[in-house]
């Protein structure tokens, strides 16, 4: 197969990581005997840096005409918090989502087996942990009208969301459902927020076209407790933009480091993939950044081509550098390791896999769709 890639490392920790993840792909490219091609761009604080805004229109211009995007992190401390900025870094990647018409973001929480005693709630509650939040990734608040009253000091965030925008990520989600456990919970705060009691009508309505999957609803509040008191009692998380911001941040928590989990935000045309992790600027060109989250977003970018073999391989590859402890300092308190070593590694390790699909004790809890 032959792609397109467009790569935006963005700020702090983001190149160094994207470029583990390239290394992958390129072991991928010469095992199974793919063309891919790479073509850096701007975004976020470099960016405005260089060019005086978050998002370039080269940079659009190229994600448009490629045919996936891998991106890394974005944000720096000089501009975030500032509230007398008219630009942040932030906006770029808003920006992006909505021109691209990203509207769904699937985030996977998985334990892995071999880091269990690394997350901070008991290995009992969440040796079972494997569920993915389709977040509403281009409406709600973060998208609506804005304003701030300097004299009166009242500032106003709206939040709106189309019966369009919820039902096409609904059906995303039940479908993602029939293939795993057929539980989707939609998390919402409907006994006061307008959005959400539309988030409910919906969601039914449509459910009643999905008769084998259940449904179950939760208020954000009670959804946050519970993935900490019984994560595996979720399969499919269904919410809006802003609740599954909060929520996948929280499900990194599980699974003992925020650099493992990866993401992918897709729409009708196009599709972007990233891990979950902010850009760490303390961390920046000390080798100490975790790839994984980094290196299993380029995992799902193969699954999303279908390329599963290799997706499995590049899995694979990962649980074996855990099962070795070649991890990086925020794993397992190991500082042998640095950024490129694991990268290398995992990059190394790449290969064709037997029709056993077998990684010993690593690969049973998580099945042979290890990322999705």
């Amino acid at each position: 197969m032959r792609l397109e890639i467009a790569v935006l490392g963005g700020d702090g920790i983001g190149p160094e990581v994207v470029a583990q993840s390239l290394k992958c792909l390129r072991s991928v490219e010469e095992t199974f005997g793919h063309s891919f091609k790479f073509k850096k761009a701007l975004i976020g604080a470099e960016a405005i840096d260089k060019k005086g805004t978050p998002l370039p229109e080269d940079t659009l211009k190229l994600c448009k005409n490629s045919d996936a995007i891998l991106f890394g992190a974005i944000g720096m401390p000089k501009y975030d918090g500032n509230p007398d900025s008219k630009i942040w870094p932030e906006q770029g990647l808003l920006r992006l989502r909505k021109e691209l018409d990203l509207f769904a973001n699937i985030r996977p929480v998985k334990v892995f087996p071999a880091l269990i005693k690394q997350s901070p709630l008991n290995k009992k509650l969440i040796k079972h942990t494997d569920l993915v939040i389709y977040r509403e990734l281009s409406g709600g608040i973060y998208y609506g009208n804005k304003s701030m009253d300097s004299g009166t000091n009242i500032a106003t965030d709206t939040c709106s969301y189309s019966e369009d925008e919820i039902s096409r990520i609904t059906h995303l989600a039940f479908k993602a459902a029939k293939n795993r456990r057929k539980k989707v919970t939609l998390v919402d705060k409907a006994n006061v927020l307008e959005t959400s009691r539309l988030w409910r009508r919906v969601v039914r309505s449509i459910a009643k076209s999905y008769p084998e999957i259940e449904l179950e609803t939760l208020f954000i509040d009670n959804a946050a407790v519970q993935m900490i008191l019984n994560p595996s009692q979720f399969d499919v998380i269904l919410t809006d933009n802003m609740f599954g911001d909060i929520l996948s941040d929280q499900g990194s928590v599980l699974a003992g480091s925020i650099g493992l989990l990866p993401s992918a935000s897709v729409g009708t045309e196009h599709a972007m993939f990233e891990p979950i992790h902010g850009s760490y600027p303390d961390a920046k060109d000390k080798n100490i950044a975790n790839p994984v989250a980094a290196i299993l977003s380029a995992g799902m970018l193969l699954q999303h081509f279908k390329l599963n073999e290799e997706a499995d391989a590049l899995v694979a590859a990962v649980l074996k550098s855990f099962s070795k402890k070649i991890v990086t300092p925020d794993i397992m308190g190991s500082s042998k390791y640095g950024t490129n070593y694991v990268g290398d590694f995992i990059a190394d390790n790449i290969m064709e896999l037997d029709d056993n699909f077998n990684m010993n004790d690593e690969n049973i809890d998580l099945g042979k769709s290890t990322i999705i």
